[in-house]
């Protein structure tokens, strides 16, 4: 069931969705290369307990990081380590879900070290410009499938890779709620998009093929041919005017 947030439920996942994207901002100057992983977590970590926020990811089936951080060739929910440490070449995803007197906000960010390679730069472009597509399809009237429609075929003119295993999905109270988001799919099929639903809406594009391998640590996602995958992520509240999205500035 797709839950219809109250204007309590929308201004806690405001301010959540606020203080995330001042997060990530901050995270902009922060990653560089020869810090590990595991150091950007605990940067996060601070700054969620600094600002009275709980992490929705730590302690979710045993997960013990507050972030995902996904280098290269990882899709996402990298596992942050003390012996993955940044290089000039690295693209890094960080994925952060925070709650505010409990409701959340999901957000997604690439970080470029200086020496990334041109083409993975256009990925990244086009990755965010399709979420851009999607976000502006999350529109009362629309059916949930527009979203998805809008996503392939701003890819499908760059002929990169659309992850399948994994989606967007609804947000709330709950990290994960109804519905499942794809990012493919034809269009006019699905719920009716109404005002007071919640989006967590990701694109996750990769550069080769589609394909994806979970690693032995029963997390990390990556690329089966080894190319570079993006993965950008908004939290969006529709409402009467259209999609309002919470995790920017």
């Amino acid at each position: 069931m797709i839950t219809i947030k109250n204007n309590d439920a929308i201004q806690k996942m405001r301010i959540a969705g606020n203080l995330l994207a001042q997060m990530f901002e901050m995270l902009g100057s922060r990653i560089v290369p020869g810090i590990t992983t595991l150091d950007i977590d605990s940067l996060i970590e601070n700054y969620i307990k600094q600002n009275e926020l709980i992490s929705c990811s730590k302690g979710y089936l045993g997960y013990k990081h507050s972030s995902c951080i996904s280098l290269n060739d990882e899709v996402v929910h990298g596992v942050p380590s003390s012996k993955k440490e940044i290089k000039d070449s690295d693209l890094v995803k960080v994925d952060v879900c925070v709650s505010y007197k409990g409701y959340c906000a999901d957000m997604a960010r690439c970080f470029f070290m200086k020496d990334v390679s041109p083409d993975v730069i256009e990925l990244v472009a086009a990755t965010k410009l399709a979420l851009d597509k999607g976000i502006d399809q999350a529109r009362p009237g629309n059916r949930l499938s527009d979203i998805s429609f809008a996503i392939e075929t701003e890819i499908k003119n760059y002929g990169y890779g659309i992850v399948r295993e994994f989606a967007g999905h609804g947000i709330g109270a709950k990290m994960h709620e109804d519905p499942e988001i794809l990012n493919y799919g034809s269009p006019g099929r699905g719920p009716v998009i109404k005002v007071g639903m919640a989006f967590a809406i990701e694109p996750m594009i990769t550069l080769g093929k589609h394909n994806i391998l979970i690693e032995k640590d029963g997390w990390t996602v990556r690329t089966v041919d080894g190319k570079f995958a993006a993965h950008v992520e908004d939290t969006v509240i529709v409402m009467e005017e259209g999609p309002m999205i919470i995790t920017r500035l």
